[in-house]
């Protein structure tokens, strides 16, 4: 942790300064790049702009009882760093994690906090992007500068999650609140909880909530798939016995979990009605079947959504001792005492939460120009999810969503971006774009094919989003294995990367961080 003197030297120093590459944001995928670049392109100078006080993304702006990953840690965790403890970790594990990669890695004086950034502006005559942030704690406006854009501050607003408009809201009088914005002076104890949702977070809070308060419902419109099982790897805990190296372990079973999740993907794809089956076979053990039928039989084939994951099946535990509850239905209005629903029935809370999930923010919200033009994200086209049309020398992380976890993408990306910037090295040229053929007509398509992966939050907000074309190479993979084939094998040299050396950004005077 840097002292409020180094802090404010940083700042100061900051202000006004150029580096190769600026990385935007400090949570799970931003000190992955930090780390890939020092790694493999250790000639480039960085730094991490986050707007956050402290590193950690997700994992620092949710607060919420019980929060946990959905993924593994082996594979949501970095190649790099060996994960030692259960699969499924807590918030604050990860931010441990993450802390430690931090030190490790001598990234401390690479990140500055608080830089709100409001515009980043690329110059093609310079070859820079100029970015405009604002100081949180001070309100000074900072202005720096970077040869190369590297955006890893995610795919959804921080600040607040989205939270329907329910009618009659005002009407309640006990307390609203949403997972994302928890209050750290919270007190359920004894009281009437009512948690909207259905997905992983509504899985995490239940059980998390259950134990303190008088009772909790979890009110869903429709059900979700959840996996139950318990916390622990039975291949890492045997290698472990045998005092196998950390390092051995932690890339033997990432590998093993990254196999088995792209064959049970596929079979979810061949056998729909099989995959459902079996993952509705997984709750006899908890649960009658009629609660089953009733509240956790989804309409959707599975991974069409998130499978969420329930370590030691504690969602289905509560359910089974009636500490916690399940309602399928819909909400017709908000009660001075809790909700009616369409059914006639109501539900008395205290409390109620809206796990009603993110909302999408492409880039941040930050405003981009390319040479006084502002581009519009939701008119361009995605190269592999990674690249984009009429952006020059820019490149964003968006990790996987669907049968693999977010991370294993990170290392791949980061790989590309190093071996590009390295290249351009090697060829002495200043920018690089990707361009579509003009003679290739391909269809201009949504970012996402809703067939495959169909969330609220994608679904909301998908018009935002760049486009993907109809050959694979244009889209956003969500395919790993086909992914760390394919990645390696990027000819540099060939369509639809486009360079140019009209001047280069050397002039620019750099300040040293130290």
């Amino acid at each position: 942790m840097l002292k409020k003197n180094s802090q404010s030297k940083q700042k100061s120093q900051l202000n006004g300064s150029h580096v190769d590459v600026i990385i935007v944001g400090a949570g799970i995928s931003g000190l992955g790049a930090a780390y890939e670049l020092k790694k493999q392109s250790p000639q480039k100078s960085f730094f991490i702009l986050e707007s956050m006080d402290k590193y950690g993304g997700t994992w620092r702006c949710h607060k919420y009882p019980g929060v946990r990953s959905d993924s593994d840690l082996f594979t949501f965790g970095y190649r790099f760093k060996p994960w030692h403890g259960n699969p499924i970790a807590s918030g604050q594990e990860i931010l441990d994690y993450l802390g430690e990669v931090i030190d490790e890695n001598d990234l401390t004086e690479q990140i500055h906090y608080n830089c709100h950034i409001s515009n980043a502006d690329w110059d093609s005559h310079a070859n820079v992007w100029t970015v405009t942030a604002t100081d949180k704690k001070t309100g000074q406006s900072l202005q720096v500068t970077c040869s190369f854009l590297w955006m890893c501050q995610g795919y959804y607003k921080h600040s607040e999650g989205y939270m329907p408009e329910w009618p009659e809201m005002d009407s309640f009088k006990g307390t609203i609140v949403h997972p994302q914005s928890w209050p750290e002076d919270m007190d359920y104890s004894d009281k009437k909880i009512v948690v909207i949702g259905s997905g992983a977070t509504a899985a995490t809070l239940v059980p998390a909530l259950a134990s303190n308060c008088e009772h909790v419902t979890m009110l869903q419109r429709s059900p979700t798939y959840f996996s139950p099982g318990p916390n622990k790897n039975d291949l890492a805990d045997s290698l472990r016995e045998l005092n196998i190296d950390p390092t051995w372990i932690h890339e033997i079973v990432r590998r093993r979990i990254a196999v088995d999740g792209r064959k049970y993907l596929q079979h979810t794809i061949d056998n729909p009605e099989k995959a459902k089956e079996e993952l509705l076979r997984g709750l006899k053990k908890y649960l009658p079947q009629d609660v089953i039928d009733k509240h956790f039989t989804p309409k959707y084939r599975p991974w069409q959504q998130r499978i969420a994951v329930v370590p030691n099946a504690d969602l289905f535990r509560c359910v089974a001792d009636e500490t916690a509850s399940i309602v399928t239905d819909h909400i017709e209005r908000f009660t001075p005492e809790g909700i009616l629903l369409q059914s006639g029935k109501t539900l008395d809370a205290d409390i109620i939460i809206s796990a009603t999930g993110f909302s999408l923010q492409v880039f941040g919200n930050i405003a981009f120009t390319v040479d006084n033009r502002k581009i519009d994200f939701s008119e361009v086209m995605t190269y592999r999810g990674m690249m984009f049309t009429e952006v020059p020398n820019m490149a964003w992380i968006m990790g996987y969503f669907r049968g693999a976890s977010w991370t294993l993408r990170v290392d791949l990306v980061g790989d590309f971006v190093c071996r590009l910037l390295n290249h351009m090295d090697e060829r002495s040229v200043k920018k690089v774009m990707v361009q579509l053929d003009p003679s290739d007509n391909m269809e201009r398509l949504p970012w996402m094919d809703s067939e495959l992966f169909n969330p609220g939050y994608m679904m909301r907000s998908q018009m935002h989003l760049p486009k993907r074309g109809s050959k694979p190479e244009w889209g956003h993979s969500q395919d790993y294995w086909w992914d760390r084939d394919e990645y390696p094998k990027i000819n540099l040299e060939a369509a639809p990367f486009v360079y140019d050396d009209t001047r280069s950004s050397e002039h620019l005077a750099r300040k040293k961080f130290g």
